[in-house]
């Protein structure tokens, strides 16, 4: 109840204006975030909904398809088996999951479970999401890639021509796939690999909290992964800033963060040089 409480008030506080932090680059290290006022511990400083997200394979039948909620008692599947936790979730999806449930993807999926993939499920579903209109195909590209090394490079080829092939199949007319290239899907998993969220656990009550970040702890919690716009610049170049994830909420996921003040006249300093630390909450909602 004490987080509850938390987060009320400093929504109220965050709703006044920009959130009191930037993103710069720095002449010496990189993209870093940097406080523009002293943050209290707790405060809610932004919100964000993710570009894209898709449960983990081994949970897709008890983890909502469209916001990553774990299955509570009787959910509204559809006809192709994906678990809904809500009519709105259900609607929200309707677009992207027709053109997914309208192909057969047993070979893709067979792929990815073999070597353990996680990713191209997620260009997998922005790639029904660009063609439902749900998205725009470059809707990734301000987000920073990876790099990538040549077997990797032969891999993805490999699931792109497995991708390509299954919506070929299924018929989809020409016009709605030009976007599809393997350049196309190597630059989103480029960015997909390196700015994915995983999300740990999402709990159904606030005094489920301690619980559930038992369990992330103890095994292995995640009901899949996210990615953002925003909260990705936030998380790069001066290492992992994120030290901790769990959800508290049917909502929301909550994630602290750990960054440092800087003033604009010390951006060209590295982040643990004579600047101070704190922690702070970011709502992202999925």
């Amino acid at each position: 109840m004490l987080l509850r409480r938390r987060l009320l008030s400093t929504a109220a506080a965050a709703a006044r204006g920009p959130p009191p932090i930037r993103v710069d680059r720095t002449e010496s290290a990189g993209r870093g975030v940097f406080a523009t006022r002293p943050v209290s511990a707790g405060e809610l400083l932004h919100s964000a909904q993710p570009l894209v997200c898709h449960p983990s394979p081994s949970l897709l039948h008890e983890v909502c398809y469209s916001c990553l909620r774990r299955k509570q008692g009787e959910g509204r599947a559809s006809s192709g088996g994906s678990y809904f936790c809500s009519d709105a979730c259900r609607e929200h999806a309707k677009g992207f999951h027709d053109i997914e449930k309208n192909a057969d993807w047993s070979l893709f999926e067979d792929h990815c479970s073999s070597r353990g993939l996680k990713y191209p499920y997620m260009a997998k579903r922005l790639a029904c999401m660009v063609i439902s209109g749900a998205a725009n195909a470059d809707c990734l590209n301000i987000l920073q890639p990876a790099r990538l090394h040549q077997g990797t490079l032969i891999e993805m080829e490999e699931e792109f021509e497995l991708l390509e092939s299954t919506f070929m199949k299924a018929g989809f007319q020409e016009e709605l796939t030009t976007f599809l290239t393997k350049e196309w899907y190597i630059n989103v998993l480029a960015r997909i690999r390196i700015n994915a969220f995983r999300i740990e656990l999402v709990a159904s009550s606030y005094e489920d909290l301690l619980s559930s970040a038992a369990a992330s702890v103890s095994c292995d919690a995640s009901v899949g992964n996210a990615v953002y716009m925003l909260p990705s610049f936030y998380n790069h170049d001066c290492g992992m800033l994120f030290t901790h994830s769990f959800g508290i909420s049917t909502i929301f996921i909550v994630f602290t963060i750990r960054f440092c003040f800087a003033s604009s006249d010390s951006a060209d300093r590295l982040p643990n040089q004579n600047l101070g630390f704190s922690t702070a909450l970011f709502l992202w909602y999925c």
